[in-house]
C-alpha cells in the first residue's frame, strides 16, 4: 500500500507541475474572464484518461503500477475539479453569464466526449 501511495504521489507531482505550466501558458496567451487554463487541463485530461482506461481494459495493456502512476497520480494531479468549481463561482459572482454557460456546458460535454474518444481510439487498435 505504501509503495502504491508513493507511485500515485510521483504521478501526481508530475501532473500538478504540468497543470501549473498549462495554466501559466493559458494566462500568457489569453486575456479573458474565461478560465482557459483549467478548461484545457480538464479536457486534455479527459482524453488522456480515456486513452489510459481504454489501454487498461484492453488486454491489460497497462500494469497495476502504471495505472496508479498515470491514472490516479498524473491525471489526478493534472485535472482539477476544485479549480473548475471556483472558476464557476467567480464567473457567477462577476455576472459573466455567457462564459459561465459556455464553460459549464463545454467542460462537461467535451470531457465526456473526449473520454469516449480516448477509449474508442484504443478499442479500434
Amino acid at each position: 500500500m505504501f509503495k502504491a501511495m508513493l507511485i500515485a504521489g510521483a504521478g501526481g507531482f508530475v501532473g500538478t507541475c504540468a497543470r501549473y505550466l498549462v495554466g501559466k501558458l493559458a494566462t500568457h496567451l489569453f486575456t479573458s474572464p474565461f478560465p482557459y487554463g483549467t478548461f484545457a487541463v480538464n479536457v486534455i485530461g479527459s482524453l488522456i484518461i480515456g486513452l489510459l482506461f481504454g489501454m487498461a481494459e484492453k488486454h491489460n495493456l497497462i500494469s497495476t503500477n502504471m495505472n496508479i502512476l498515470l491514472i490516479t497520480g498524473f491525471c489526478g494531479g493534472f485535472t482539477t475539479f476544485s479549480s473548475f468549481a471556483d472558476d464557476m463561482y467567480l464567473l457567477m459572482q462577476n455576472k459573466h453569464w455567457s462564459y459561465f454557460s459556455i464553460y459549464l456546458g463545454s467542460s462537461i460535454i467535451l470531457g465526456i466526449v473526449l473520454v469516449w474518444v480516448g477509449r474508442s481510439i484504443v478499442k479500434a487498435m
